[in-house]
């Protein structure tokens, strides 16, 4: 679903500690209120081994094949396998309501069942055979969660009434979005965690479909609108199933690393749309990273994207809203210390149309390929421990350059493995004068493999909306 951005701006205490108040509005009534706060401590996460180094890629299931079927999507396991892919997000599989149902086939997101499959995506079978070979081919699956709403005709609604936000007059209402905004989701209706049956049916449908569905996790819709003692005692509680467990909350609140393992950087992405547009300076993207460190826990995996479902279908996608900055804008989001890259349905064919919601809209496979590019990024994550996700990932540090306000340079490190990135967004090559290279020697260009001598303080030439990658 398509949310606002929101990092509370005075969190500089929760680089120890946070402490737990309500996902939810104050505008909602009492009893969807949250638990009384108590503290949290931040990094207390065990984070599964296999995610250490891992890139996701999000499955629009719907438009990646002329069928739109679970089925189709498994002769392209081995390809993503090839391309570098450790983890497959599958966008919402379960029946899509009717009532107050949006355009022909209606919103991923509005749900009429937890525990089925959409009859126009397959089988129960379907999916079985789409996560088993998944899982041969080294890949983990995780599938979308929407725990905030269901829809209108989910069998909740008249079974368990109470289950719901209502209005004075007994209708529920329709849903809101992280903050406790109304939204324009009017096919979508608003459930109350501030009831425990609630709760634990919720609990029931998720370690369902790790129980019969075999998922390694979920990606969680709209999570900042669902109270975080509701995804602690989820965590706990899925976990005595599979103690691999891995959680993406689609919200950017710190306090969600509680319980789940990454958080969307939904402001690194604003802040790259506005820098590969020329609307903010490249230097602005120090102060978004010193702003992380001061809020985030050190081992908080950060989910960072050029595209993703929402963005391409309303925004548009990275070529309409970053022009010819698109590859350095991922270069940098594949590279920062806290990233898990996430690369969506179709930019590796340079998908330049905003596929349709609410229809069939099938991605054309046979664009320019990018498959290379995404490649060696993905690689590159994969050899280098300073590009590790979380702790385990080397420290950043800024590069200083007199090249102007349209290059970026910085380094990560983390013993003697050395990352150098430099992003040049402008439309002239540059030459560069950097100074304060604090790991100074011999490296090699990751993408020509030419060798590279890089001083403490020197010049390194940048193309124009291009970028350098040098390895030691």
């Amino acid at each position: 679903m398509t949310i606002r951005s929101s990092i509370p701006t005075t969190l500089a205490s929760l680089a120890v500690w946070v402490g737990l108040v309500s996902a939810c509005s104050p505008e909602r009534p009492p009893e969807a209120q949250q638990a009384p706060a108590r503290s949290i401590p931040v990094d207390t996460l065990t984070h599964a081994a296999w995610s250490r180094r891992a890139v996701i890629y999000e499955v629009n299931v719907r438009q990646y094949t002329p069928e739109g079927t679970l089925r189709a999507i498994e002769p392209h396991l081995a390809r993503l396998k090839s391309l570098g892919v450790d983890v497959i997000w599958l966008m919402p599989v379960q029946p899509i309501g009717r009532k107050n149902r949006k355009g022909v086939m209606g919103s991923y997101y509005s749900i009429s069942d937890y525990t089925a499959i959409n009859p126009e995506l397959g089988t129960m079978a379907d999916f079985d055979s789409l996560v088993a070979a998944a899982h041969r081919e080294g890949l983990k699956v995780l599938l979308d969660w929407v725990p905030n709403h269901t829809a209108f005709d989910h069998p909740w609604i008249t079974q368990h009434r109470d289950w719901y936000v209502t209005r004075a007059d007994g209708t529920v209402i329709n849903a809101r979005d992280n903050e406790g905004h109304d939204t324009d989701w009017t096919d979508v209706a608003e459930l109350n965690y501030g009831n425990p049956a609630l709760r634990q049916a919720m609990i029931d449908a998720m370690r369902w479909w790790l129980e019969h569905g075999h998922v390694d996790g979920f990606r969680c819709d709209v999570a900042g609108g669902v109270p975080l003692d509701f995804w602690m005692q989820a965590r706990a509680e899925l976990r005595k199933v599979r103690p691999d467990l891995f959680m993406l909350a689609e919200a950017e609140d710190p306090r969600l690393h509680a319980a789940f393992d990454m958080t969307y950087g939904w402001e690194l992405h604003h802040l790259l749309n506005d820098v590969a547009r020329g609307k903010r300076s490249a230097p602005a993207l120090d102060a978004y990273f010193a702003r992380q460190d001061s809020v985030f826990g050190r081992d908080a995996y950060r989910l960072y994207f050029t595209s993703n479902h929402d963005e391409n279908s309303w925004n548009g996608s990275e070529f309409e809203r970053m022009g010819a900055n698109a590859q350095p804008a991922f270069v940098l989001a594949a590279t920062v210390r806290g990233s898990m890259p996430l690369l969506y349905t179709g930019q590796e064919v340079s998908l330049r149309k905003r596929l349709r919601f609410f229809e069939k809209d099938t991605v054309d496979w046979h664009g320019p390929s990018l498959a290379p590019f995404y490649h060696a990024l993905f690689d590159l994550k994969h050899r280098h421990q300073a590009l590790a996700n979380g702790a385990e990932g080397g420290d950043q540090t800024t590069v200083h350059t007199a090249a102007g306000d349209r290059v970026y340079v910085f380094a990560r490190a983390r013993g003697s493995d050395v990352v150098v990135v430099a992003l040049n967004f402008g439309d002239a090559p540059v030459s560069a004068a950097y100074r304060d290279l604090r790991a100074p020697g011999a490296f090699t260009d990751w993408f020509s493999r030419a060798p590279v001598a890089l001083p403490a303080a020197g010049t390194i030439d940048i193309p124009a909306h291009g970028y350098r990658v040098l390895v030691r």
